[in-house]
């Protein structure tokens, strides 16, 4: 027991140090957990072993991960989205498990099981990693991120074919019809319960825990609901996160998505936290030190042919830039990797030397996908730039127009009345589905903070009649207009404030000019009430 509170503890105090540490680089805390995963196993000597409670857990992460995937895609989004699932996705993983074992078989010459085995694995991509990422930085609203969110989940769905195809590798008495069959009617009793009865506890359940206002109960509803739809999926020969992703959907068509995906974060991210630390623990340095060149060397050869792959099929219907980018962030070998070698050496189908060996260029290629991703943009603008990436405008050339920062309900408001004006404006806004909103209504709108400098001059700040503040948080308010003063001391900003306390913290800025939201409706409201 003692043994398991010290590794709990040291744990935690690794991940928090080393975590804190990455964050002052700029380094995604997927590699602190990593690391953390490496060094307690070390410490306490299970590196290497296969833990299938930790494993278990972390899975987990994922299941949770699929499930808010699934509550931000309705069925409209899914038949949206129908190019991108069966057509790019079908197209990536088919081609991807092509070419690597061509490369595989005659280049490297494996056997045909073990090349099979190995293409197979090497075309899914990181779910856990890429998505988390795509809904942090929230490029998961870019085209590219579409692109990329739709290949992940045709390749979560390309595990159950996969887990078949092994299946019947391992076991010659079997027949690939009557597996096939078998899997048909397991898909229609899954779909037809989760969309038929399932639906309808769904929500009775959340209904009436919402009614309690108890809030743990609701997330008791919340875990049930996702268990449950994971289990029976799992029961049926799918994956737990396939059965999450269905429970998902069926929530997203309900008004509780919104409360569902808030409430069960922090759960999602600890659980995620425990799959990167279990990745860790397979990391062999010595063995990887031994082998550095080889694992290297594939792990090389594997990224660039599999994003050459990727990158030729988006590229038929989209620009270099989207293409690009969606390559870069679908090139490195999933964690469902793990499962496939493990599974493939269990059953005999390949060396245990050889699952350790690509089981560790998995993990590698895991390791270096945080630091893509967060230059993604600096990687793909050797092909073309793009108004996407935050930040970085092209400089304007305009006199007298007025900016507005910010783009929620205020800021759609005060666009709205400047267009009716025919006034000469532009719209600045950090978040990127606001910006999408305001390009299609037709306003010239860019994505990126004003309170950095590049975004500044780009806007020709000095030169606008007025600038326009529309952010509701006090700190970026303040944020924005010393950035603006410090720029140019003569800028004409405008902002709202909510509050006296807020007017008292703005006084140390009197350049800004502040109007009182409650003293103009107040006088708004007495003009109705008097008018005859």
């Amino acid at each position: 027991m003692e043994n398991l509170l010290l590794a709990i503890f040291l744990t935690l105090a690794i991940a928090t140090v080393l975590n804190i540490i990455l964050k002052r680089y700029g380094v995604s805390h997927i590699i602190g957990y990593i690391l953390t995963g490496t060094a307690i196993s070390y410490i306490f000597g299970f590196n290497g072993l296969y833990i299938n409670s930790l494993d278990m857990v972390g899975e987990f992460g994922i299941v949770f991960l699929m499930f808010t995937i699934g509550l931000e895609l309705s069925f409209t989004k899914i038949k949206k989205m129908k190019e991108i699932l069966l057509a790019n996705g079908l197209m990536q993983v088919l081609f991807s498990v092509i070419v690597i074992f061509l490369l595989s078989y005659y280049l490297f010459k494996l056997d045909f099981n073990t090349s099979l085995i190995i293409s197979l694995a090497f075309s899914l991509s990181s779910t856990a990693i890429v998505l988390t990422y795509l809904k942090k930085s929230k490029d998961i609203l870019t085209p590219y991120g579409q692109k990329s969110m739709g290949i992940l989940i045709f390749q979560d769905l390309a595990v159950i074919p996969i887990l078949l195809l092994m299946t019947f590798l391992s076991h010659d008495n079997l027949s690939l019809g009557t597996v096939l069959v078998q899997t048909f009617f397991s898909a229609v009793i899954v779909l037809v319960f989760m969309f038929t009865i399932g639906e309808k506890i769904v929500d009775v359940l959340l209904g009436f825990s919402a009614k309690t206002q108890i809030e743990e109960l609701f997330l008791g509803s919340v875990f049930s609901i996702v268990l449950g739809a994971s289990l029976l999926a799992h029961s049926m020969g799918f994956t737990y996160s396939l059965g999450a992703f269905i429970a998902g959907m069926i929530i997203a068509d309900t008004s509780y998505n919104v409360k569902v995906e808030s409430d069960i974060a922090s759960y999602k991210d600890l659980l995620l936290g425990v799959f990167f630390f279990g990745v860790g623990t397979k990391i062999d340095l010595l063995y990887f030190l031994q082998n550095l060149h080889i694992v290297i060397f594939i792990f090389i050869v594997a990224m660039l042919f599999k994003a050459a792959v990727i990158y030729t099929i988006i590229r038929r219907k989209t620009d270099k830039n989207t293409a690009a980018k969606t390559a870069l962030a679908l090139a490195q070998i999933g964690e469902f990797s793990f499962a496939i070698f493990a599974l493939a050496a269990t059953d005999k189908l390949i060396s245990q030397e050889m699952a350790s060996f690509l089981i560790l260029v998995s993990v590698i290629s895991m390791i270096l996908t945080p630091m893509i991703l967060s230059n993604i943009y600096k990687l793909s603008s050797y092909f073309e730039k793009e108004f996407y990436e935050s930040d970085v405008i092209t400089p304007i050339e305009q006199k007298d127009h007025i900016i507005i920062a910010g783009f929620g309900a205020l800021g759609r408001k005060v666009a709205s009345e400047l267009h009716k004006r025919e006034a000469n404006f532009i719209i600045i806004s950090d978040n990127l589905k606001h910006v999408l909103v305001a390009r299609k209504s037709g306003y010239m709108a860019y994505f990126g903070h004003l309170n950095k400098l590049p975004v500044l001059e780009s806007l020709a700040v000095e030169e606008a009649k007025a600038i326009i503040i529309t952010v509701s948080s006090e700190e970026n308010k303040r944020l924005i207009s010393q950035a603006i003063l410090d720029f140019s001391k003569h800028a004409d900003i405008i902002l709202k404030i909510d509050s006296p306390e807020e007017k008292k913290s703005m006084k140390d800025l009197p350049e800004v000019e502040l109007v009182d939201a409650s003293y103009e409706i107040s006088k708004l409201l007495v003009n109705h009430a008097l008018k005859e």
